[in-house]
């Protein structure tokens, strides 16, 4: 990881004249399908200032909704690659552009769930990420989809963004945990970021976690309105010890990122991770402790030692999709203990 991964910029303003700062969604009827059909729901960060597509931002974001009918498809702009899971299947990869038919086969008749999540525009990836509504069988609408009543919101790098797992961001281990544990979540993260801004240019959490998109400098800042975490799980460190930030240096960004989160989400539970392969370890439990000791009473230091098994890793960083797994496993029931 000792490459930065550079973001592409994301398409941020969908008419001609520049950026436009994320707004709430505009709502359509009631089971059309369209990007404001108030039956949509959509996890993590989106831009919802064109009403007739939405962009989702940052890893891991998605849109959950049921329909009746047989059939479901997206209607997209240009290219792109996404996953969808229909009735809690397994997540199925799809490429393409215009209409996508997320079922080539027919499901039965009847009522049905949909979860769709798009690749991340970011690095060398391109793809056209905008959703422009759902087309549904003659006489189909959609539906609510069960509730989720809480949001976990995951914090990190590349490790969080899924990066050399087989569906990226929906095989890393924040969207399993969030699945498993059947509530929403998020991943706001990019591959090479940092905690800290460093001289030679890593990509900082301690600034761009507060913007809109992916991380752009220079873009909206993030309404913090738009939804409120009850649980914040961080995983950083990784990248910051390749570009040369201090122990003392990165303990004080940790406390000071604690404090700031805490200041947009009062009532979250924050979850501080060990890095998996243990960089900055002291220094984040000691973040932690500064804060326990402010009178922060909801912030956990997390220690990951062991949680990798030794075939768990697909370099000697990233997890493959068992460590992923594995990684799961042991951090659910630690969130699910807390909420």
């Amino acid at each position: 990881m000792r490459g930065r991964l550079r973001a592409a910029v994301l398409v941020v303003a969908l008419v001609t004249g520049g950026l436009l700062a994320p707004s709430a969604p505009v709502r359509a009827a009631a089971g059309d399908g369209t990007p404001g059909d108030p039956n949509i729901s959509f996890a993590g960060r989106w831009n919802t200032s064109n009403a007739s597509a939405y962009v989702p931002y940052w890893a891991g974001a998605y849109l959950r909704t049921g329909f009746t009918g047989r059939t479901v498809k997206l209607r997209q702009r240009n290219t792109v690659d996404l996953w969808a899971s229909i009735d809690g299947g397994p997540f199925t990869a799809f490429k393409g552009s215009g209409t996508i038919n997320l079922t080539p086969t027919a499901l039965a008749a009847g009522n049905h769930t949909l979860i769709v999540s798009y690749r991340q525009v970011a690095g060398s990836y391109t793809g056209d990420a905008v959703f422009q509504g759902l087309t549904l069988d003659a006489g189909a609408a959609t539906f609510k989809p069960p509730a989720r009543t809480r949001l976990i919101e995951f914090i990190g790098d590349s490790i969080t963004a899924g990066t050399t797992s087989s569906q990226l961001a929906v095989t890393g281990y924040g969207f399993k945990t969030g699945e498993r544990l059947g509530q929403n979540h998020t991943q706001i993260a990019i591959g090479g970021m940092c905690l800290s801004e460093t001289s030679d240019g890593c990509w900082a959490h301690e600034t761009r976690y507060w913007m809109a998109s992916g991380g752009q400098a220079g873009t909206a800042a993030w309404d913090f309105s738009r939804y409120t975490a009850d649980a914040v799980v961080i995983n950083l460190g990784t990248n910051d010890r390749s570009h040369g930030v201090t122990g003392p240096n990165f303990q004080a960004k940790y406390t000071a990122f604690l404090t700031r989160i805490r200041s947009v989400y009062p009532n979250a539970k924050i979850f501080a991770l060990r890095t998996f392969i243990g960089r900055y370890a002291a220094e984040t439990q000691a973040a932690v402790q500064a804060r326990a000791g402010a009178g922060d009473t909801a912030v956990y230091y997390v220690d990951t030692t062991g949680w990798l098994p030794s075939d768990g890793l697909s370099d000697s960083v990233h997890p493959n999709d068992k460590g992923h797994q594995a990684i799961t496993d042991r951090l659910a029931p630690v969130i699910s203990a807390r909420l």
